[in-house]
């Protein structure tokens, strides 16, 4: 009985024991239910897998062919190129849909052009269960695809995948199908079509790309070793392709993906079917006018320019020069007055010379694009602070203090012309976007007479007193009070130079803004030293060693590449990216953009003004509108093409997207009842 009872309780033991051991077993086969064991070739390792761990009757789920390809070696796309073949899925055990192939990418051999997918690859495949399928679903699968290096060798291998009924859930390698789909094009929210000519036209208001490719679905149509050149506008983005033949098929449209990549280096596909038409759509109503008409628009913006926040400071210097000409002779004060128009003049002739060759050679040169520089900012506030400190009346330049009033201002006027100009740049006035838009596509005799036109609507005022210098007779006396006067002008100037430390902080951060403290206390050194040197004490020495540390500190800021701080974007906008406006466009929403910079006063004004009070806020809210800011503070390729749209080469642009219709410029001086009525609140 005892041996009995022994032997049953041994025999329960061993029984628990081998269910034990075999559940133990049966976890990493349960863990990897999902794929089946690798098959491993010369070349690749390929396994089938599943995005859910379980079937569900009847309801349609993803498996997948993985391959791990050698280094090296390439296998191919739906469309191989000029030479190659896809891979093949064949399923049986449930309705199979058609295999999905992510984004390739593409390799030219000589002059062979070839669609391919290198390292690791995932290729999904719709199937569908039967609705009264039950217990177990027995998946069989035979895989064919050709690996490639200098020669081609075919590979194939046969899968069976079982998974247990249930609820259909992700499983294990459900995030692979998730990275696949990320690398996969995406539904083309865009109209698109082809003309006979290859010319593929893309309707995507804003689109900026830095570069881009089309992938043909189908080989035999286009020359894919071709270059496909692209032009974007305000309005989308025209691509040339190469017909293979004469010309495409003027009936069938044309099917493909092509990938976008912005200046950050951000990929985006768009699975393309492009109807049959014309070539590109006919461009906005252009905003460039004629040379007569962008003239008079170039002088009326100069004028205007006089009355920007930004030639404050200079017209603190002017207003000495002018009380200096009180009572002067006739050729005195036309020989004052010429003078400071030819420093205008100058100025606008040298930056209209670099504007115009930076277009002419495609680069981005722009009004006020000098501010960008790190080290010409850090230079001007150097240069206002040492010019508030002549004000102040710490040193004078080139003259005694005997000389009541008459320092840089009085006796600099061909230099206070070429600094006007230099200062105003970080303004834009109305009628000025229309007129530089304007130099850059006409000629270039044409584009500079614009340039010396907007010099002669700044010069202007001053000019005047050139041509009838009887003018000057109306001005008040020199005396006593010119120094109270200049003296009282030098705040501005201190306080243009804070705005230019502001800005180098926000270009270089806290080590650029500590460089531009160190200079500015040695400009304010020299300064002292110098004006006791003048004043027959020692001093010209140490000063002169001021200026040089000064210099090579700003040296050490020429060396240092501008990394502008991200800007503080007010509640609910959106740092600008041609991506996140091309899925605004896409979803019907309402979009303003807003191009601006540090450096930029007119457009902190306006940010002020228009863009911040709540009724603006509260109707961006109420009406979904997208508020998109771009910084171009440094230089930025993204929001330069976005201005090239635009036919502007310079900050403040602002562009409202409606949820239909054409984008719509702002002017460039923006009000809250402006903004409003654009909007439709």
């Amino acid at each position: 009985m005892r041996g009995n009872a022994a032997m049953r309780a041994k025999t329960v033991y061993m029984d628990a024991m081998i269910r034990l051991l075999t559940a133990v077993l049966l976890v990493p086969l349960a863990a990897h239910a999902t794929q089946t064991p690798a098959v491993v070739t010369q070349h690749t390792a390929a396994s089938l897998v599943s995005e859910p761990d379980s079937f569900a009757p009847g309801r349609p789920m993803r498996i997948g062919l993985r391959l791990k390809i050698q280094p090296g070696w390439h296998t191919y796309w739906a469309n191989p190129g000029d030479a190659g073949a896809p891979p093949t899925l064949d399923v049986t055990g449930a309705t199979a849909g058609t295999l999905a192939y992510p984004t390739p990418t593409h390799t030219q051999d000589g002059p062979f052009t070839s669609y391919i997918y290198t390292g690791e690859v995932l290729l999904p495949l719709t199937v569908t269960p039967s609705a009264t399928a039950a217990g177990t679903l027995h998946l069989q699968a035979h895989a064919t695809w050709l690996v490639c290096e200098k020669l081609c060798v075919p590979e194939d291998a046969a899968f069976t995948l079982d998974l247990p009924q249930g609820s259909g859930a992700p499983g294990a390698d459900a995030p692979a199908f998730r990275a696949a789909d990320a690398v996969s094009p995406r539904d083309n929210p865009f109209p698109a079509r082809i003309a006979p000519d290859g010319t593929l036209r893309l309707d995507a208001p804003g689109i900026a790309p830095a570069t881009l490719y089309f992938f043909p679905a189908d080989a035999g149509l286009i020359d894919q070793g071709a270059d496909q050149r692209f032009v974007t506008d305000a309005l989308g983005v025209t691509i040339h392709l190469k017909p293979l033949q004469h010309s495409l098929d003027a009936a069938k449209p044309l099917a493909g993906v092509l990938t976008l990549t912005d200046a950050g280096g951000r990929v985006e596909s768009l699975a393309i079917d492009a109807k049959p038409g014309a070539g590109p759509a006919a461009p906005p109503p252009s905003a460039v006018p004629g040379l007569v008409r962008a003239l008079v628009l170039a002088f009326a913006g100069g004028l205007i320019l006089n009355l920007m926040p930004c030639v404050l400071p200079v017209l603190a210097m002017k207003a000495l020069a002018l009380a200096r000409l009180g009572g002067q002779a006739r050729a005195r004060v036309r020989a004052e007055a010429g003078l400071y128009t030819a420093g205008v003049l100058t100025a606008f002739a040298a930056i209209g010379g670099v504007t115009l060759a930076a277009a002419a050679a495609g680069g981005s040169g722009g009004w006020g694009t000098q501010f960008q520089s790190t080290a010409f900012t850090g230079a001007m506030a150097w240069l206002m602070l040492a010019i508030g400190l002549n004000f102040s009346g710490l040193y004078e330049i080139g003259l005694s203090l005997t000389g009541m009033g008459q320092g840089l201002a009085a006796r600099g006027s061909f230099f206070t012309g070429l600094l006007a100009v230099v200062l105003a740049t970080p303004c834009t006035a109305p009628f000025m976007a229309s007129a530089l838009a304007a130099a850059i596509v006409l000629p270039p005799l044409a584009g500079m007479a614009i340039f010396l036109a907007l010099g002669a609507g700044l010069a202007a005022p001053y000019a005047l007193l050139a041509i009838a210098p009887g003018l000057a007779r109306f001005l008040p006396r020199p005396g006593a009070w010119m120094v109270r006067l200049r003296q009282a002008l030098a705040v501005p100037m201190y306080v243009f130079a804070l705005w230019l430390a502001w800005v180098v902080w926000h270009q270089a951060g806290t080590i650029g803004l500590a460089a531009l403290l160190s200079g500015a206390a040695l400009v304010i050194s020299a300064a002292v030293l110098w004006g006791r040197h003048q004043r027959g004490g020692a001093g010209r020495v140490p000063a002169l060693g001021a200026v040089l540390a000064a210099t090579l500190i700003l040296l050490g800021l020429a060396g240092k590449a501008p990394q502008a701080a991200p800007m503080q974007l007010a509640a609910g906008a959106q740092a600008y990216a041609p991506a996140l406006l091309a899925s605004l466009r896409a979803a019907h929403r309402p979009v303003l953009v807003d191009m601006s910079a540090a450096w930029c006063i007119t457009c902190l004004v306006n940010e002020r003004v228009a863009l911040s009070p709540a009724p603006v806020r509260a109707a961006f809210a109420r009406r979904n509108v997208a508020y998109l800011v771009g910084d171009w503070t440094g230089q930025d390729a993204a929001i330069t093409a976005f201005l090239h749209q635009f036919g502007r080469n310079g900050v403040p642009l602002y562009v409202y997207f409606p949820p239909a219709g054409d984008p719509q410029v702002l002017p460039q001086i923006l009000t809250e009842a402006e903004v409003l009525e654009r909007i439709g609140a």
